[in-house]
């Protein structure tokens, strides 16, 4: 494993692929499956020097001291890997998929999406078995509006403190009693072997995930056909088109790391069922939509939703 900034490729080993990562541990344990599913669909992969991880750290991962809706939302996370893309200094760009903004950068698609793990959130608190639970007027630390806004409308007692980092930072501050309780993400729980530290899974009728939480999304230059054949047997249809429905409803709703939304969809045979929300930060206002369509109507149906939590909330709301 090496760092790397966004250069051009300078090895003579054309054959092998670079695979760029964001260097928490999560991230890693990601970029490991991802590396992992490759060898076990082309055996040659496992050569050595065929595939080498390449750690590149984002702005998003430098600035930890401010919400990451003061700094520049989403793309906080994904710039600097993306630019090292297109630069060809890596063929692959690992990515959770709820970090990637709603448009990709010109000449660059994600049409490689791992299974989806778990999306629920999850409780951690040192107080308190459940959000109904929590001691009146407790602390909870959170970064993420989506997850705020919807603690609040539960719980409009409880306060919202900022809190930021990776998984482990973020479970040290709340054992060490910076804040009464958290949410993180049950899939990189899960990915990281630490799923028993959860207070309580949160079931999606409590608090809807984040769009496309749990999702592993293997980004490529467009025209790279050699790059984009090896992915092709690692697509997850499932996961595909669940993520198509929540972030086309994501794109209607121009969503950004400034407004709580969230967006969950379900998959039945070929029946789709998609949940999905807008929010004030606070919690005050929260505009629902709830329908099933197709799986081959997936980013419509996406759409569909996008528009009615549009005219639910009125022309100001999102703004």
């Amino acid at each position: 494993m090496q760092s790397l900034m966004a250069t051009s490729r300078s090895d003579g080993n054309q054959a092998g692929l670079r695979i760029g990562t964001r260097g928490s541990p999560l991230a890693l344990a990601q970029a490991d499956e991802a590396h992992a599913r490759l060898i076990a669909a082309h055996p040659h992969l496992a050569a050595p020097g065929s595939i080498e991880i390449c750690v590149i750290k984002t702005t998003g991962d430098q600035v930890q001291d401010r919400p990451l809706s003061e700094i520049g939302g989403k793309g906080l996370f994904t710039k600097e890997i993306e630019e090292a893309l297109v630069a060809g200094a890596i063929d692959i760009a690992v990515h959770s998929m709820k970090d990637v903004p709603t448009w990709l950068p010109d000449g660059l698609v994600i049409d490689c999406l791992l299974p989806r793990e778990d999306p629920r959130d999850v409780l951690i608190a040192t107080a308190g078995t459940s959000i109904a639970t929590l001691p009146r007027g407790a602390v909870v630390g959170s970064a993420s509006l989506r997850r705020a806004a919807q603690v609040k409308a539960l719980r409009p007692d409880l306060s919202i403190m900022p809190l930021r980092g990776n998984v482990e930072t973020r479970i040290a501050k709340v054992q060490r009693g910076d804040a009464t309780a958290t949410l993180l993400a049950l899939a990189g729980l899960k990915r990281l072997h630490k799923e028993n530290v959860a207070t309580a899974i949160l079931s999606v009728d409590e608090v809807l995930p984040a769009v496309a939480q749990g999702a592993i999304g293997l980004e490529t230059r467009a025209g790279d056909d050699r790059v984009n054949a090896l992915l092709a047997p690692l697509n997850d249809r499932n996961t595909q088109l669940r993520v198509a429905a929540e972030r086309a409803c994501l794109a209607v709703l121009d969503g950004s790391c400034r407004t709580p939304i969230a967006a969950f969809a379900e998959l039945d045979g070929d029946v789709m069922r998609l949940r999905a929300l807008i929010a004030l930060p606070d919690g005050a206002q929260v505009h629902r939509q709830d329908a099933t369509g197709t799986a081959s109507d997936a980013a419509a149906l996406g759409i569909q939703i996008g528009r009615k939590l549009k005219e639910m909330a009125g022309p100001d709301f999102l703004s």
